[in-house]
């Protein structure tokens, strides 16, 4: 498999050597309200698709599961065959966004054992034109795989990891975990007893930080954490950084704070616990 996150010179190889087998993957999305489609259609990487977030990596946003919970495995494979996205394709995914919603696509795909990465950078390490408007793209056929267990967290997993002294880590910003600021879900605050990392302070200048894995060791992150924010969207990207330093995979908690802020049994924090 090739690694989780590949670097714009990486790609522009591979499109040399094998372009019909790699296939790249627009996943732009604003909490903001700004249409990814639109920003897609004004410019986007020669020959690459869009892939919606909200219809195509998740499902019906609902309490306990929150505002982007898995799809069903049928509609991910529909949504991704539309695409021209089949089984053996290789998917390299972007956005503008240093890959805070595009590494959701490359993260759903990495657990199903298919070849996908994140581009490093997005957009903006991409030095070669843009191209705009939607290619025709004919639809291919793809399997339907249920999503594997043991790459998840629930919200009663969160509360036996945190109790039997086990990490969980908040990507969200730090005022967000903090309780100071939240735009959009039912409950500020985080889950009592988790740590904060927000996914930016993995990045320098849009980039993963070259010392991206002293910075996730220092923290305790490994495949026995379990990862969230506020819908199980920026999480992935620490998931898919862990996984590319060799410190294997963590968790996602997909319903994230989103979820659990909706349930008024689940207990919330304030404040820092680092």
């Amino acid at each position: 498999m090739i690694e989780p996150i590949v670097s714009a010179s990486w790609l522009a190889e591979a499109l040399k050597k094998e372009p019909a087998g790699v296939i790249l993957a627009d996943v732009r999305w604003y909490l903001d309200g700004r249409d990814g489609y639109s920003a897609y259609l004004n410019g986007h990487l020669p020959g690459a698709v869009f892939i919606d977030l909200d219809t195509v990596l998740a499902g019906p946003a609902g309490p306990s599961v929150g505002r982007h919970p898995l799809p069903e495995p049928a509609t991910f494979a529909a949504g991704l065959g539309r695409a021209g996205i089949g089984q053996d394709s290789t998917v390299i995914a972007y956005d503008d966004a240093a890959g805070m919603t595009a590494s959701r696509l490359v993260w759903m795909l990495r657990i199903l054992g298919r070849e996908a990465a994140l581009l490093d950078g997005g957009l903006d390490a991409w030095t070669g034109p843009l191209e705009r408007g939607a290619p025709e793209i004919p639809p291919v056929p793809n399997k339907v795989e249920p999503w594997p267990v043991e790459a998840l967290a629930g919200a009663d997993d969160v509360q036996q990891q945190l109790a039997a002294g086990g990490l969980v880590v908040d990507a969200r910003a730090a005022d967000r975990y903090r309780g100071e600021f939240e735009p959009v879900d039912p409950r500020p605050g985080h889950i009592p007893g988790a740590v904060n990392l927000p996914f930016t302070e993995l990045l320098r200048d849009g980039s993963m930080r070259s010392d991206v894995r002293e910075v996730l060791e220092e923290r305790g992150i490994d495949s026995t954490t379990i990862a969230y924010c506020g819908s199980g969207v920026s999480a992935c990207l620490e998931v898919l950084a862990a996984e590319s330093v060799g410190l294997g995979r963590p968790r996602l908690y997909v319903g994230s704070w989103s979820g659990w802020s909706s349930e008024p049994t689940r207990p919330s924090a304030l404040g820092d616990e680092q």
